[in-house]
């Protein structure tokens, strides 16, 4: 049996680890030994406490797994990712860290690593079918990616609840976005060009400028290019006051004879109001649309959709399988000798395998997870 280990075990990462238990030998890894405590009853995980932001303090704990899945923090994502490769170990990663992976391709291959990045749900399962369409469409007009998710009961003031760090979450908000529009590269403001949009079952959301593209900007050749988060109506207000009043900035201020970064204190604050309570319920909502020249060359437009709830039996938010189901199905698919390319590769990489397309589609409707596809001619 594989032995697979799990760095971080957080909302998502936990969820990671019990959904590879009943396939392969798991063990979790995290610093705060409170969560690892709680975090498995009833699951065939084992638990390790270690410290992550130490790179040789990961090196030796990976040292004698086949495989490994990082699910930390954003910050200190690549730090990690590289220490993986370095180590010569397969990884699958959803840490969605700001830096660019790139530069580590060579590394990887030299080591002879599939080092599988932001295979979540968005990065993840957006670049995987702008991946899959690229191959199968003779070229590529229009992507655009609209993904959120959200608390089902609105409180105010933010209406938004986090499954992740909040300062991952606020990174979004200060991050300039990249998009492409007739071709070239264009740089706006996070939190710009509101609209608001109707999605079936849920009513009216806002959409807003983030920077999600991340590696298609330079994989997928199309003319037109952006995603867009959503929130609840209002959200993108509040943002934009307390970014544009400073509270969002990294550079340490002095307090009382102490220096302090705004972002650690906001994100200080914030987590309690954002946190999710046990049990409380949430979901996530995508749209994906592809506009492309068919095979035949006849204009088409390929849509997807998915509004998946928490899961109520089991008490696991939408967020964490969207997110963490996505990435299991990356790790069974490198653990069960399925996919073997090398390298540092994004998700459309891997879509362009027409087994490996169909192997994470059916894993994740095993898992009542279904994204609904609708092609319309144009």
């Amino acid at each position: 049996m594989k032995k697979i280990v799990v760095l971080g075990a957080g909302l998502v990462g936990k969820e990671i680890a019990k959904d590879l238990s009943g396939h392969y030998h798991v063990t979790a890894v995290d610093r705060s030994r409170e969560a690892l405590a709680a975090a498995f009853k009833g699951f065939a995980v084992e638990t390790l406490q270690a410290d992550c932001t130490d790179m040789n303090a990961v090196k030796k704990t990976i040292e004698p797994f086949d495989l490994v899945v990082g699910a930390l923090p954003g910050w200190l994502g690549k730090r990690a990712f590289q220490a993986v490769i370095e180590a010569k170990k397969d990884v699958v990663d959803i840490a969605f860290f700001p830096e660019d992976p790139f530069d580590l391709d060579e590394l990887a291959k030299k080591n002879d690593v599939t080092a599988i990045m932001d295979f979540g749900v968005a990065p993840g399962m957006s670049n995987i079918f702008a991946g899959h369409h690229q191959k199968h469409m003779q070229k590529l007009h229009r992507l655009e990616i609209l993904v959120g998710g959200l608390p089902t009961v609105r409180e105010f003031p933010f209406e938004y609840k986090a499954v992740f760090s909040p300062a991952d979450v606020i990174e979004e908000y200060t991050r300039p976005a990249r998009y492409i529009e007739g071709g070239r590269e264009i740089v706006r403001p996070a939190l710009t060009d509101p609209e608001l949009l109707h999605f079936d079952g849920i009513g009216t959301l806002e959409s807003f400028n983030t920077d999600g593209l991340r590696s298609l900007a330079t994989t997928i050749t199309c003319e037109n290019m952006k995603e867009k988060t959503l929130r609840y109506p209002g959200h993108i207000r509040l943002m934009q006051a307390l970014r544009d009043t400073g509270f969002f900035d990294k550079t340490p201020i002095e307090i009382g004879g102490a220096m302090i970064s705004p972002l650690e204190f906001t994100s200080r604050i914030m987590f309690p109001v954002w946190k999710l309570r046990p049990e409380e319920e949430e979901f996530t909502v995508m749209r994906v649309e592809i506009e492309g020249d068919n095979r035949d060359g006849r204009r088409e437009k390929v849509t997807y959709n998915l509004l998946d709830r928490f899961d109520t039996t089991n008490k696991v938010t939408s967020m964490a399988r969207t997110t963490g189901y996505t990435a299991t199905a990356a790790v069974r698919l490198l653990a069960d000798g399925l996919y073997s390319r090398k390298g540092v590769l994004p998700p459309e990489f891997v879509a362009e395998d027409d087994r490996a397309f169909a192997f994470v589609l059916a894993h994740l409707k095993e898992r009542n997870i279904h994204f609904h596809k609708t092609v319309e001619q144009m």
